[in-house]
């Protein structure tokens, strides 16, 4: 029997990649997208919600579905502040994945990022960590958390941070062996695809992604 995706942040970089992945999938015969404003995208499986992250609870009728796939996320930058960040890391991305799964949904296939540690000093990598520990505690038969470290892609907004990131990552690409494997940059459509692997494998439990393994497994 064919399932339904539910998909947040699908107009973000991993997420623009993820969506015509999801409406080509045979497994999926809908795919739900949930955002602040509409996609220009129009397919026969696709059904779009708009709404407000800040009162998902008054929309938790809309977030019915099989699999979950969360690449919602931000920046400091982008977010302005320390609260702003909190707001769509931490809260959004817990309470998506609280009300889907009070909603039965089986999977849980969500964005982090790399050096995410609830203990770490870094504010960042601990919102990450505390966003992983809390939505471990919800239950889904699967998570599978995917922790990129740059990611490579066109974006619609240029970070030029992260374009000299990437310069710099892929001259030194060759040199990161071993246990530095994990810092290698990776495309935007591998962690996407592997995303997908993971849900057609409806295995059970928590699995973390590392970006080398992701990059191993989905080679573009």
């Amino acid at each position: 029997m064919q399932k339904t995706a539910l998909i947040a942040g699908a107009s973000g970089l991993i997420g623009a990649q993820l969506l015509p992945l999801l409406l080509a999938s045979d497994r999926y015969a809908k795919v739900i997208v949930v955002g602040r404003r509409p996609l220009p995208q129009v397919h026969a499986k696709l059904e779009q919600r708009v709404l407000d992250f800040d009162h998902l609870e008054e929309h938790s009728m809309s977030l019915i579905a099989d699999d979950v796939y969360c690449c919602l996320g931000t920046t400091m930058r982008q977010a302005g502040s320390k609260e702003a960040f909190y707001r769509v890391d931490y809260l959004y991305v817990v309470t998506l994945a609280a009300l889907t799964a009070r909603n039965f949904a089986s999977q849980l296939l969500l964005v982090s990022a790399m050096g995410a540690d609830a203990e770490s000093r870094i504010y960042y990598n601990r919102v990450k960590g505390e966003m992983e520990a809390a939505v471990r505690q919800t239950p889904f038969r699967a998570i599978h958390i995917f922790r990129p470290s740059l990611l490579l892609g066109e974006r619609s907004e240029k970070r030029a941070g992260e374009q000299i990131g990437a310069v710099l990552l892929r001259i030194l690409h060759p040199l990161l062996l071993g246990p530095l494997r994990k810092y290698r940059a990776v495309p935007a459509a591998a962690v996407a695809q592997a995303m997908l692997s993971a849900a057609e494998d409806d295995g059970g439990g928590t699995k973390v992604h590392l970006s080398d393994e992701i990059a191993r497994s989905n080679p573009l």
